[in-house]
């Protein structure tokens, strides 16, 4: 039986619910709304597993779930190597959001990486040790960072909200998901214009470490079929 992987809350969720749908796969939880049960009403042979989105790359990687529908931001920062154990099947056009480095509006003389990095250098000369960058998503913007040529940084870990660490002092800069830069804009904070990372939106994978059976594989071929994937 394959394992369908799906976020168990929100819009997430029901996005997800509703582009299974609209090929003709139902997804629905199978008991309350409290419930993390689930059911797949139109394909044989698939079994629903609702999940924090949090989870699935995980579960993903680990072969726990053969199939699992989670943000790319998500797959890429949790999975090393993440390209050569899953597979993208669709990019399924929602839950979009940018992972940006953000700084304070009020440097004016920073518009680019180049300038972030000029900074850098200048805040550790001054006070003695690197600039704080705090985010959730340590390995995709130190990937990104150290291939832009960006040095005297520190990645500091956030695990609230990552906008106001500036405000609070206990970073310099950020980097973030932002859908509207609404947020952003509130708390102080200007996005760079070269300080994109990854444009996020969720995404179909299929893991590789899985132990798929030839009744799967003949499962997820009718499930590709339906899908159009």
């Amino acid at each position: 039986m394959i394992k369908l992987g799906v976020p168990s809350k929100g819009r997430l969720m029901e996005k997800t619910f509703d582009w299974f749908g609209a090929r003709g796969v139902r997804l629905r939880k199978a008991g309350s709304e409290r419930d993390y049960a689930g059911a797949v009403d139109g394909i044989d042979g698939v079994e629903l597993v609702l999940l924090s989105a949090g989870e699935i790359p995980f579960d993903l990687a680990t072969g726990r779930i053969h199939l699992g529908v989670t943000g790319s931001d998500l797959v890429r920062e949790k999975v090393p190597l993440w390209d050569r154990r899953l597979k993208v099947l669709a990019e399924l056009g929602f839950g979009g959001a940018d992972l940006v480095i953000a700084v304070p509006q009020h440097w004016v003389d920073c518009d680019s990486l180049d300038d972030l990095d000029a900074v850098a250098a200048a805040f550790r000369r001054k006070h003695g040790f690197r600039l704080r960058i705090a985010t959730k998503y340590h390995r995709l913007v130190r990937d990104f960072l150290q291939s832009r040529g960006v040095a005297d940084y520190q990645l500091v870990d956030s695990q609230g909200a990552t906008e106001g660490t500036v405000k609070n002092e206990t970073a310099e800069a950020i980097a973030d998901i932002t859908s509207t830069g609404e947020t952003l804009r509130a708390n102080g904070l200007k996005v760079l214009p070269d300080g994109l990372i990854h444009a996020s939106q969720a995404t179909l994978f299929k893991a590789s470490a899985a132990l798929w059976t030839d009744a799967d594989k003949s499962a997820f071929r009718a499930l590709e079929d339906r899908l159009g994937i």
